[in-house]
């Protein structure tokens, strides 16, 4: 999967980078992503998630994650589809938004590392780009299941 990463913050490692990378591909192979999906993940502080969450969600607060599904439809979209769209395009599934400045209170507030909630944040988001939600109890079972399954397999736990 090829995933191109923005710091606005300037403030994470490059170990940091490099480990949200590769627990992405590893929960891209645990859900058969094919290899040439694209995604997006920007990491900001408080501030600058606060204007997206405002913008976009009507929400003037600070969020943890943000995710902005490209496949995902309102009810008053119309699909568009493209005959061969899959042989001319490689799929974008979204952009994720992380608060770095979030990740690090709820780290302290749950008693683990930074690295743990980044990562826990990171699949979060992209099972949000690939369709999952936590919306009613049974979507939430699932996408709560799928995401422990993924942290813990991956060797990510609390």
């Amino acid at each position: 999967m090829d995933i191109t990463f923005i710091d606005e913050t300037e403030k994470l490692s490059s170990e940091n980078l490099q480990e949200v990378e590769r627990l992405l591909q590893f929960a891209a192979e645990h859900l058969q992503i094919a290899g040439d999906t694209e995604m997006s993940v920007t990491f900001m502080d408080n501030a600058g998630i606060q204007v997206i969450n405002r913008d976009y969600r009507g929400k003037d607060t600070p969020t943890d994650v943000i995710s902005f599904a490209l496949e995902e439809e309102s009810e008053d979209e119309l699909p568009i589809i493209f005959e061969e769209e899959e042989e001319l395009f490689p799929r974008n599934l979204g952009d994720l938004m992380i608060s770095t400045e979030r990740a690090a209170e709820q780290a302290e507030e749950y008693g683990h590392t930074f690295e743990r909630e980044l990562g826990f944040l990171a699949v979060h988001g992209f099972l949000h780009l690939n369709g999952y939600d936590h919306m009613e109890p049974a979507d939430e079972k699932e996408m709560f299941g799928l995401q422990k399954e993924i942290l813990d397999a991956y060797g990510l736990k609390r």
